[in-house]
């Protein structure tokens, strides 16, 4: 029995649907367009996905959308689209934790990963991985200088991803340390997620489910009076 889920992810700039196949991605549409046109893009996506794919909504056994941490304006237009896909079409939601989707994309078998997303300033939003996927620390939001995450750079190999990449190379400068630039979160790693967590029945309740926004800032120094 094929199970096919529609993932969703909309966290960043990046505008990504994708159609998964008993957890592999079998269709995806995405664009990184740095002007966040998500509300007028994500539908038409949505259709060329299914198109493409060949089944019809109806015929989905669930939808999967990214719940965060990222843009508040993405995720909620993304959660928004997958809630209504839902309610319309009786099927289950399925949430994927946006950084953990992010680090399915580094293919390695040593070391460590983590995933992150730009926030304000010199703040991150990070959350850390083992290659195979276990959580080793769950996602904070945190004031970068050039002692972070120094506990793992001993320890062995850390490969850094996601759009927090940018400002923490300039701060950390150690042999052990891989910046894989250039990289945001995408539906296409999300139906392997998704499918495990929907054979496990794994889902949220479509009435009450908001994104993880993560407004729970690390506190700043103090300015100067």
């Amino acid at each position: 029995m094929n199970t096919y889920i529609l993932n969703i992810e909309t966290a960043t700039t990046n505008c990504s649907v994708a159609l998964s196949k008993n957890g592999e991605t079998i269709v995806l549409k995405e664009d990184n367009d740095k002007s966040y046109s998500h509300a007028e893009r994500l539908h038409v996506y949505i259709d060329e996905v299914l198109k493409q794919g060949q089944i019809e909504a109806k015929d989905l056994d669930a939808i999967s959308v990214s719940k965060g941490p990222g843009s508040y304006t993405g995720l909620r237009i993304g959660v928004s689209a997958a809630k209504g896909l839902c309610y319309a079409l009786g099927k289950p939601l399925i949430s994927v934790a946006t950084l953990a989707a992010l680090a399915q994309q580094v293919n390695e078998n040593d070391g460590i990963i983590v995933a992150m997303l730009d926030a304000r300033r010199m703040e991150v939003y990070s959350a850390i991985y083992n290659p195979d996927g276990t959580e080793l620390r769950a996602t904070q939001a945190q004031i970068l200088d050039e002692t972070s995450f120094s506990e793992y750079l001993e320890q062995g190999k850390v490969y850094f991803i996601g759009n927090g990449v940018e400002k923490t190379k300039i701060l950390i400068n150690h042999p052990n340390a891989i910046f894989i630039e250039g990289k945001l979160p995408s539906a296409n790693e999300m139906g392997a997620i998704a499918d495990y967590k929907y054979k496990k029945s794994d889902t949220e309740d479509v009435a009450y489910f908001e994104p993880y926004y993560l407004k729970d800032f690390v506190a700043l120094k103090p300015k100067n009076a």
